[in-house]
């Protein structure tokens, strides 16, 4: 009997799981988990309701969600995507719904109902469950060892696990997510890892501009990273410690690598008003100088940007309360420009996305066949999830990816060594 070990209790590793013990139902599948918590990141995904996968049916269109890994999965996603991500979950009783900006969620708004789908389809596969087995390493077996029980040539690995025992498996998936032992075992059993950073988080800004205004939300802006060259746009949320909302977060992790090189300080430019290029706004402002010429200008914004807002911004470039359309300079009037366009403001350090933990890095996709997601170094090993040198932005995009990655491996790992090339 062929005896498959998955290393990892989170999504990718359940999910693979069930995949291989339902498809090669002759094999031995255990799942170890280091915590006594089984699948504790899904727990807490999306404010505790989980963000299953994004109404994002294309696969052209999904990998454009992918700051690192969307070439590769290109091909993937034409095996297994989000639409079968809905079809597996509603066949195991659970049904999925879709909210306005295309994220989906169990129509419960709870996790735990995934979470025990998950299990109980674990369970009645036959997988073999083990919680608090933390493994120390993870060895490639070779000469006479690496013989299979029926003779066969197949690689067998040794686990050793903190508790003292021993055992010999034919084939192996880490699905560690972004925890280092796995980057570690990896490393040792041939594969590259890209250096793992930080991917999702929101910019810790300290600036008079926005503070004392969290809370406050614009409802689509542009922020860019002009030492990276790269911008986004989306909802912006002000927040006690910064900036956050779907443009920032977007930003960070397109800018993942950049961020962190230059240890999370560097300049960010925000456009309050994307949707107005900078001569249309110029002719707007001289029509409201003109029109407006006796109100006050901190009291009449002609923009849809927050009263709060507008306040601060004017404020911050020398137009004081008193002041009236008909005494706004030519000179004033293009700082108020750039303020509403171009803003300049310092990021200090990265903050956190709730409890969404993303990372950028990981095994590098080179190394990974991703019809079977079998190592290229290392034959008998598989990955699955965030172990991978893949990251998404947020709405569902990380899951997608691990519920993919998951699928294939398990559909591969099962099989007869020569069916495998």
């Amino acid at each position: 009997m062929l005896k498959i070990t998955i290393i990892g209790g989170g999504a990718a590793g359940f999910f693979s799981a069930i995949t291989c013990a339902k498809t090669y139902p002759q094999a031995r599948v255990t799942l170890l988990e280091a915590g006594r918590q089984l699948l504790a990141k899904v727990r807490i995904s999306g404010g505790g309701r989980c963000n299953v996968t994004h109404a994002c049916f294309d696969p052209g269109v999904l990998v454009q969600n992918y700051p690192r890994g969307g070439k590769a999965l290109r091909g993937a996603f034409t095996r297994f995507q989000p639409r079968d991500t809905v079809e597996w979950f509603a066949g195991h009783g659970v049904k999925l719904k879709t909210e306005e900006d295309g994220r989906m969620f169990p129509i419960t708004d709870d996790s735990g109902t995934i979470v025990n789908c998950l299990i109980r389809a674990a369970e009645d596969a036959g997988v073999k469950i083990r919680t608090g087995d933390a493994v120390v390493s993870v060895k490639k077996l070779t000469g006479n060892n690496a013989e299979g029980e029926h003779g066969d040539t197949a690689p067998t690995f040794e686990i050793e696990l903190k508790s003292g025992e021993i055992f010999k498996c034919d084939r192996i998936l880490l699905a560690t997510g972004s925890n280092p032992s796995g980057y570690k075992w990896a490393k040792e059993l041939g594969n590259t890892v890209e250096l793992p950073v930080p991917s999702l988080f929101t910019f810790n800004i300290s600036d008079s501009r926005i503070k004392d205004l969290a809370g406050i939300s614009v409802p689509n802006a542009k922020v860019k990273l002009p030492g990276a060259k790269l911008e986004q746009s989306g909802p912006l949320l002000i927040t006690h410690w910064g900036l956050s909302g779907p443009a920032v977060l977007k930003l960070s992790a397109w800018g993942a690598r950049f961020l962190h090189d230059r240890h999370y300080k560097t300049s960010v430019l925000i456009n309050w008003l994307p949707q107005y290029n900078a001569e249309v706004l110029r002719q707007q402002l001289l029509a409201v100088k003109s029109q407006l010429s006796h109100r006050l200008i901190v009291s009449s914004c002609p923009f849809p940007v927050p009263r709060r807002l507008w306040e601060r911004l004017t404020s911050s470039i020398g137009i004081d309360e008193q002041k009236r359309w008909a005494d706004l300079s030519n000179k004033i009037l293009d700082r108020l420009l750039l303020e509403l366009v171009q803003g300049e403001y310092q990021i200090a350090g990265k903050g956190a996305f709730k409890e969404e933990f993303v990372t950028c890095g990981g095994v590098n996709l080179k190394e990974v066949d991703f019809k079977t997601m079998e190592s290229r170094r290392c034959p008998g090993l598989f990955f699955a999830g965030e172990i991978l040198d893949i990251d998404g932005v947020t709405g569902g995009f990380n899951f997608q990816s691990a519920w993919t990655t998951a699928w294939l491996a398990g559909n591969a790992i099962g099989k007869p060594s020569d069916f495998r090339f």
